[in-house]
């Protein structure tokens, strides 16, 4: 019961951080793009690494152990299925209300979007509004499955739960922002743009409840067995396509080029001496 505790709690802090971004706004309204280019690389790298150096290879060995035939091939199939998951919710998402599109996360009032939503009518103060509620949702709907993907990698190993937690906390920090400046800028509220802003982060170790919940009542085993591979398989995918698809092209718009791999190089070295060390 611990290590589901321990877990929960990573899963908590990963989060609350949409609630530092939101915090920019108390001192604030910009920040150095060159700085949010390289923590998103920094992220990225993060995640890259760990799926690809821990969780995909060690979803391969432990599949392998119990003999199921066809087991590497399972695997296989559910790294892709788990970026399908977060490809059908990017698709249900208006693109211009998505936090994780390009034009979504800024630190200005006046984008692409709230100029759309000016068009269909109203204020640019209700249009404001709108987006930030609208970002606050998309925001927590991504966030359930990056929820179940730290928690279950917290349970299979604090350290490389305590990893993917800096990483979702490191990206979900511009998406607190893309939260609370529209909100801010629409009721002059500084403890509502904060309070939406922490709360699109909830909905992590929300989905970390849930994930643990269905799991238990269907007697699956999060820490070993068959489902424990496939499922840590699942959470190197949904990774991977969050590196590549918002982070990596947020941090390329944010700043220069180098700046966002200078970024991911960092992300990876961290990873990588962490691993040696502990």
């Amino acid at each position: 019961m611990d290590g589901v505790v321990g877990a929960l709690v990573l899963t908590l802090i990963a989060g609350a951080s949409t609630g530092i971004g939101g915090a920019v706004i108390l001192f604030k309204k910009k920040l150095s793009s060159n700085f949010l280019a390289a923590a998103l690389g920094l992220s990225a790298g993060v995640m890259i690494f760990i799926s690809l150096a821990e969780l995909y290879p060690e979803a391969q060995a432990a599949i392998t152990a119990t003999g199921i035939r066809n087991g590497k091939a399972f695997v296989l199939l559910c790294f892709f299925a788990g970026m399908g998951i977060i490809t059908l919710i990017d698709f249900l998402i208006p693109e211009y209300e998505n936090p994780h599109e390009a034009s979504g996360l800024t630190l200005d009032a006046d984008t692409p979007a709230t100029k759309k939503l000016s068009e269909e009518g109203g204020s640019a103060e209700k249009a404001l509004k709108k987006l930030g509620i609208m970002s606050a949702l998309a925001i927590a709907i991504h966030n359930f499955p990056e929820g179940m993907a730290t928690f279950i990698g917290a349970l299979n190993d604090p350290q490389t739960g305590g990893g993917i937690a800096f990483a979702i906390a490191i990206h979900n920090i511009p998406e607190g922002i893309a939260v609370a400046i529209p909100i801010y800028y629409a009721t002059k509220s500084k403890g509502k743009a904060l309070l939406y802003a922490t709360l699109s982060g909830l909905s992590e170790p929300a989905g970390a409840a849930i994930c643990y919940a269905i799991t238990s009542l269907a007697g699956v085993d999060l820490a070993g067995g068959a489902a424990f591979p496939l499922i840590l398989a699942a959470v190197a995918g949904i990774m991977i396509y969050i590196s590549l698809d918002e982070l990596l092209p947020t941090a390329e718009k944010y700043g220069r080029h180098h700046t966002a791999i200078s970024g991911i190089v960092g992300g990876m070295a961290i990873m990588g001496a962490s691993l040696l060390i502990l």
